[in-house]
């Protein structure tokens, strides 16, 4: 969090900068950049004790390939840590222009993109609020209740639940990025001037100090910029503080051009047939996309190269990460997520991770029909439960295990956030949560892990907690490959290590409440007693 006061024309303004995306908790300066992978009792974090497991329990055990789907924004498949670990469609000749396989789909040499089209891919789409609004407004719009048919009242009054939500949050996030922007532009104005005028390429509060001028818009920036030091704070440096800004800028610049935005239409990129839910042969096979970033931090927490000597290890040491691209910035669509999963399983993943989620599911009858197919298939299907401190017993976070029917899927892991320490450093502040809804908690506060053109670095969120769970999962179906995906589920949840009484912040606020209330386990995912129960589990026959 920032706090800046500056005064103009003798008004004074305070801004406050916190946002989930950019102002991220912080591990102490000696915590481990993989304090993910390491053991409580050893190590003292709360890591999912991945190198002690590998060290005591696997040590010249055998393993099998995993194949683990990452539905996401896309992943840098030429990523020096994730390259030797990506998926290969061995039926398919690269770059032939066939469908050599007979899959549906042409040249998917290493998984597929459901939001590209033969023009280009989608990049930012509107939120599923947004398109709710739009479908209801055609139908609604300018017509008094008393005049619904007693047969559309309830969807009536959807409609102005729905448009008086979407009016706020469009207005509120508008004026978000107004007072951003015209912040960041004060600040890079006055600093660009001074750096021009005093000759120098950084600033510092004692050279402004000795700056002297009668000039008005001068004396304007020199008092902006003092303000701004003596706000800013001490343990930030001024050059991270520019960063956040303009990240916050272009954050609520991309929700007011693109998220909120009625005329916007990502489709006409893609050129489906987009009322037709159940259709497949579209997308194109740029697994990468415009901005990866995010699908490739979730395949590195996941598998990279722990051989490599480079980089990062990831958790699970033998596995192949098959990129299916369906994730835009923005809301992801079901009709893409239903066959981003049906895709996942048809061509052999065994895991299928999923770092995304939305409020609305209008076409959940086809993403309810995918995850059952990957249920009956034996797929395991682990989900991020979302970064609004939400309590999703309550609140909807789509996709969900529960189906429209009432029943639930049995392949399904719900995961939330935690973090590396005690007390206030035990969980994601931004976290869900949910007693009947949220299976258990990971590692997904400051995770290190692999970013496109051969970076890293630090993110926070359950984002990073759904892969990490996938990771030991991978680990007990590399090493036990005669247990199914339920089996496996059982064992994840079972064996998490629980922390009876612990109080700690509920999510979103100050108010304590015990970690176990927090999620159906009360615990948190640990390899090492995942491995030890699974030793001890019969295999049963596989999910056909």
């Amino acid at each position: 969090m920032y706090k800046i006061t500056f005064s103009k024309s003798l008004v004074i303004i305070t801004v406050v900068i916190s946002l989930s995306s950019f102002a991220q908790e912080k591990p102490h300066a000696s915590m481990s950049k993989d304090w993910f992978l390491l053991d409580p009792a050893k190590d003292s974090v709360q890591g999912v004790s991945a190198e002690r497991t590998y060290e005591t329990l696997l040590k010249n055990k055998p393993s099998k390939t995993v194949i683990v789907a990452i539905i996401d924004s896309g992943i840098d498949i030429d990523h020096e840590d994730l390259k030797s670990v990506i998926w290969t469609n061995e039926k398919e000749i690269a770059g032939n222009g066939l469908d050599d396989d007979k899959n549906g789909y042409v040249d998917d040499l290493h998984g597929w993109n459901f939001i590209g089209g033969k023009n280009g891919n989608v990049e930012e789409d509107t939120y599923e609020l947004t398109r709710e609004y739009i479908r209801l407004k055609a139908k609604f719009e300018g017509t008094e209740e008393r005049k619904i048919s007693k047969k559309h009242k309830n969807e009536f009054r959807q409609y102005t639940k729905i448009k008086d939500k979407y009016l706020k949050l469009k207005s509120k996030n508008k004026q978000e990025y107004d007072l951003y922007n015209n912040l960041y532009t004060n600040v890079m104005s006055a600093t660009d001037t001074l750096k021009k005028i005093l000759h120098v390429d950084k600033l510092s509060p004692e050279l402004i100090q000795t700056f002297n001028t009668n000039e008005p818009s001068l004396l304007f920036a020199k008092a902006f910029l003092l303000n701004l030091y003596k706000n800013v704070d001490e343990n930030t440096e001024i050059e991270t503080f520019y960063t956040q800004l303009k990240e916050a800028v272009t954050y609520y610049g991309v929700i007011v051009k693109y998220g909120y935005n009625e005329e916007f239409d990502s489709r006409k990129i893609i050129g489906d047939n987009y009322s037709d839910t159940y259709q497949r042969d579209y997308g194109n096979n740029d697994v990468k996309g415009g901005d990866p970033s995010h699908g490739t931090h979730v395949a590195g927490i996941i598998g990279a190269d722990r051989k490599n000597s480079i980089g990062i290890k990831g958790i699970a040491d033998n596995v192949k990460i098959m990129p299916i691209r369906a994730v835009p910035n923005g809301d992801e669509r079901d009709k893409d997520i239903a066959n981003a999963i049906i895709y996942a399983v048809d061509n052999g993943a065994q895991i299928i991770n999923m770092s995304f989620g939305k409020s609305f599911s209008p076409e959940k009858i086809a993403v309810d029909k995918a995850v059952k197919y990957a249920e009956q298939k034996g797929v395991l299907l682990v989900h991020a439960a979302g970064n609004d401190a939400d309590d999703n017993d309550v609140d909807g976070n789509f996709p969900s295990r529960f189906y429209l029917n009432g029943k639930e899927a049995q392949n399904w892991l719900e995961i939330g956030a935690s973090a590396w320490g005690k007390d206030n450093e035990f969980i994601g502040s931004f976290s869900n949560y949910g007693k009947k809804t949220v299976d258990l908690f990971a590692p997904g506060v400051e995770i290190y892990s692999t970013t496109p053109n051969n970076t890293y670095k630090s993110e926070s969120g359950t984002s990073m907690a759904s892969p990490t769970t996938a990771g030991v999962a991978a680990i007990l179906m590399s090493y036990f490959p005669e247990l199914n995906s339920v089996q496996i589920k059982d064992i994840l949840k079972k064996s998490t290590r629980k922390f009876d009484g612990l109080q700690v912040p509920k999510p979103g606020g100050q108010k304590r409440v015990e970690f176990g209330e927090l999620s159906i386990t009360g615990g948190l995912v640990n390899a090492y007693e995942a491995v030890k129960m699974a030793q001890e589990i019969k295999p049963v026959r596989p999910i056909k």
